[in-house]
């Protein structure tokens, strides 16, 4: 067999000329699958949209670059010019039979790869024929097997249709092979699972997780380097020539997929997950130093150092890639949700740092809960005092609190009054389609128990039910603040209630003095127990309070302590607060201290940001550190590092990830963005081109307190 090259740089410059020889362009997907719904107005809809997918997967084209070891690209979702009147006309009908959307169950999601490379498309074509039969007579479960059949033939012969584009034979077997049959080779397992990512980016779903890639396709990666069919050069040159893929979505879209690979960890069975493909998935990654995948590593006590350390180094380039995760917290606040302990231990993240079970619940959403609003609302008596608009309830005249224990129970019924509105609106918009009708067979399919029960993975075919994340925002802001007003309002006297809510309405105009006395109050990060309770508080009271709340299947409401970017928008709309941020300013980010504010060094950070709870925290924690680059310089410093980490994650921390760009080098790409077209940053959940981002999410990276 012929050796596989390293193709991948060649392949990133060849998608960049194709896009660049298209000016302009839509994406054809809702005029295809609109003419198939002209053909089938009187369908039952389930069908109506499989042959509609049918349809979309006929007509695109099936694009295969010179460069491509690995093929299937999106390019087939987009025609050149601008759409004509045909093609609008045909768009309505799509628009008119609607798609799911982020909150209803649509995307966000890992499937059982596992099933797919065992089954293979015929074996899964199998199991609905079988599942047909077992179903006869039970008209609502046929319409959806049906449907099934349908996709998952059209995805069959999409995947046949690739080997007639081209004339290179090996690239012909393996399209014809798992078109039909299980994979038996790293390459052929690592297509299949690519052209199935494939299908979901031509649907237009987002943030679809690869999941844990080292362990589903573990069995064909020993067989071929133990045969001598690969060497770990050519599978690591694989899966590069895959990642870079992922790119094109930056290309045609402008946007960066958050395609999360999950790595590391423990097996099913409890032990050491690290093998040889991990490190192979590690190395590409950095190789393709691109924002996506968007890699997570899961580190366990039983992970050896050399990994940890290996990870490290691929984080210190700045590509802030792979995010730490904490295996033992991560899996004791899976299992509390109920969740049986193989299926735990097999956990992986789908977008920024959500924990999912792959295959066996479906879609994930969440959305962001502002508890430093429900702030303001409490010295407001319900009202926004920058709108004057009523956005909460009316917990008493703060003016007749006497003690930190008043305004506490306040608080606490703002956040309860903040949470029964944000639960409200979830579960009903979780319930706002009809489950029968909006359905995704291909991705039931490619779930574990839909075909056998004869159900849409949205419409009780899961294993499990859904969850939904409520993200709890600005933790430093709060801890901060709470800590001020103790001291300040209620132990030192040193500002009086009325005197605190006058400041905070006029920003601190006039009232200079007693900001200076709220910045100097104690600060969450730096292991002070006066500040850092708060942040136990607030983790261990969301934690409670969302647990009461089902979505419509009976699913849970987990917590999470994140916010992307989101403290940015979030701050925008809050008053000032009384930890001395200004009105506007963003909120502190995520579950780190707010930026500049631990002053003490890493330690002592990690001691503060370890206190809350986190194994009450299902959804997952977003810890965003910046390390100078030296701290990356020499394997005494990546060792200092690694017992950092774990350290941390002995004493409880959920995750972590770091930027270690040099301030330096942020500003000059902020003041010469035409020398930095390259340079990739950990943002958050995520990691971006630093020139692309919006210039306030660039001034808040570079306000992140920087350790040595």
């Amino acid at each position: 067999m012929a050796a596989v090259p390293n193709t991948t740089k060649a392949l990133k410059e060849e998608m960049i000329c194709r896009r660049k020889a298209t000016s302009r362009f839509f994406c054809n997907a809702a005029w295809y699958k609109g003419m198939s719904y002209a053909e089938h107005p009187t369908e039952e809809i389930p069908i109506a949209r499989a042959y509609a997918f049918q349809n979309m997967l006929t007509l695109g084209e099936k694009h295969i670059y010179a460069n491509d070891l690995i093929f299937g690209s999106i390019i087939g979702q987009y025609s050149d010019g601008i759409p004509d009147d045909d093609v609008r006309y045909y768009e309505n009908f799509s628009h008119i039979a609607g798609e799911r959307g982020w909150l209803q169950g649509c995307d966000h999601y890992a499937s059982a790869y596992d099933r797919l490379l065992q089954l293979g498309v015929g074996g899964i074509l199998a199991e609905i024929r079988d599942s047909l039969k077992k179903h006869s007579g039970d008209r609502e479960k046929e319409i959806f097997l049906t449907a099934c059949r349908i996709e998952m033939e059209a995805f069959r012969d999409w995947i046949i249709a690739h080997a007639e584009k081209t004339e290179d034979p090996e690239i012909q077997r393996i399209c014809r092979k798992v078109a039909v049959e299980p994979p038996a080779s790293f390459r052929e397992a690592l297509q299949l699972v690519w052209f199935a990512h494939t299908i979901y980016q031509w649907q237009g779903l987002y943030a679809m997780a690869l999941g844990r890639m080292d362990q589903y396709l573990y069995p064909y990666y020993r067989r071929d380097i133990d045969e001598g069919v690969l060497t770990d050069e050519e599978v690591q040159n694989l899966l590069e020539n895959t990642f870079i893929k992922i790119y094109e979505q930056r290309l045609w879209l402008d946007r960066d997929d958050v395609c999360n690979i999950c790595v590391a960890g423990v097996t099913p069975g409890g032990e050491n997950a690290v093998n040889g493909l991990t490190y192979a998935v590690l190395y590409a990654v950095g190789k393709c130093n691109i924002p996506g995948p968007n890699l997570s590593a899961r580190i366990h006590p039983d992970t050896p150092d050399h990994f940890l350390c290996e990870a490290l180094k691929v984080i210190g380039t700045g590509l802030g890639y792979p995010a730490l995760m904490n295996d033992e917290v991560n899996m004791k606040a899976l299992a509390s949700m109920g969740y049986d302990l193989r299926d735990v231990r097999n956990y992986c993240m789908v977008g920024c740092i959500e924990n999912f079970l792959p295959g066996l619940q479906p879609p994930w959403s969440d959305g962001r809960f502002d508890s430093a609003k429900m702030l303001e609302l409490t010295f407001g008596r319900g009202y926004d005092f920058r709108t004057g608009e009523r956005k909460g309830i009316d917990t008493g005249d703060p003016l007749t609190f006497e003690t930190m224990d008043d305004f506490m129970w306040a608080y606490e019924a703002q956040i309860k009054a903040g949470a029964e509105f944000y639960a409200f609106r979830i579960i009903r918009e979780n319930a706002r389609y009809n489950n029968r009708d909006y359905v995704n067979p291909f991705l039931s399919c490619l779930s574990v128990g839909c075909v056998e029960k004869g159900k849409d993975l949205c419409n009780g075919g899961s294993v499990y039910p859904a969850a939904h994340g409520a993200v709890i925002m600005g933790i430093g802001t709060i801890a901060d603040s709470l800590c001020a007003i103790e001291q300040c309002v209620y132990k030192e006297k040193s500002i009086s209630m009325e005197t605190l809510i006058a400041a905070l309405k006029a920003d601190f105009v006039g009232y200079e003095k007693e900001r200076d006395l709220l910045l100097a109050a104690p600060k969450y990060g730096n292991d002070c127990d006066d500040a850092d309770k708060y942040a136990v508080w607030l983790t261990d009271y969301t934690a409670d309070l969302f647990d009461q709340y089902r979505l419509e299947d009976g699913g849970r409401f987990y917590t999470a302590m994140a916010s992307n970017t989101s403290n940015i928008p979030a701050g925008r709309e809050c008053a000032a607060t009384p930890d001395g941020r200004k009105a506007g300013e963003p909120l502190s980010d995520a579950a780190s201290p707010t930026y500049g504010r631990d002053r003490r060094g890493p330690t002592y950070t990690v001691r503060s940001v370890t206190k809350p709870d986190y194994t009450r925290v299902a959804c997952g924690t977003v810890i965003n550190q910046k390390y100078s680059p030296s701290a990356f310089r020499g394997d005494a410093n990546i060792a200092r590092l690694c017992a950092l980490i774990r350290i941390y994650f002995a004493g409880g921390g959920q995750e972590m990830q770091i930027n270690s760009v040099s301030r330096e080098i942020l500003i000059d790409a902020m003041e010469h963005p035409e020398n930095h077209q390259d340079l990739v940053v950990r943002v958050s959940g995520f990691s971006a081109y630093y020139t692309k981002l919006e210039r306030e999410v660039q001034l808040d990276i570079l306000s992140r307190t920087e350790q040595g």
